[in-house]
């Protein structure tokens, strides 16, 4: 995955929670996390996430660039899509094993991943965990970009 794609991975697991939002500000009868927290749905949402932020990017570049997170290398498609793709897989199923509402597996009305009793403090701490080796890989990513700027100075 290219770096400049970690926006699109972000953006991925954010997105899905539109769903939620809107059930509780509208006060919807409807699952809290229905549809758009299953597999097969989450991953159609990754691909078109995936094509928005590849179609974004030239807006996005600079930003990308101050930020550090664009490469010399042509773009690709292919990071984008799975970007979103597995942004979103992640969001499904990190939330599978919190709501009981939730089949993530839909058709089949079964979400096996909640009977593996996870408290929702062993899930979010390993988010947590995720959210430091995210920040320990952008951080060596900076000084990795400076020392090149510095050793072609």
């Amino acid at each position: 995955m290219e770096i400049s794609a970690c926006a699109d991975l972000h953006s991925s697991q954010l997105v899905l929670d539109i769903e939620p939002l809107l059930v509780l500000v509208f006060g919807l009868v409807f699952p809290l996390h229905g549809y758009l927290h299953t597999l097969a749905l989450g991953i159609v949402v990754g691909l078109l996430l995936g094509v928005v932020m590849l179609k974004l990017e030239k807006l996005m570049s600079p930003f990308y660039r101050k930020v550090k997170l664009e490469t010399d290398k042509p773009l690709r498609v292919r990071s984008f899509l799975s970007a979103g793709v597995f942004g979103s897989v992640l969001h499904v199923l990190f939330d599978a094993f919190l709501y009981s509402e939730m089949e993530p597996f839909f058709p089949l009305a079964v979400n096996p991943l909640l009977d593996l009793h996870l408290s929702m403090s062993q899930v979010y701490m390993f988010c947590v965990y995720l959210d430091i080796f995210g920040i320990v890989f952008y951080v060596c990513l900076l000084v990795y970009s400076l020392n090149k700027r510095t050793v072609k100075a």
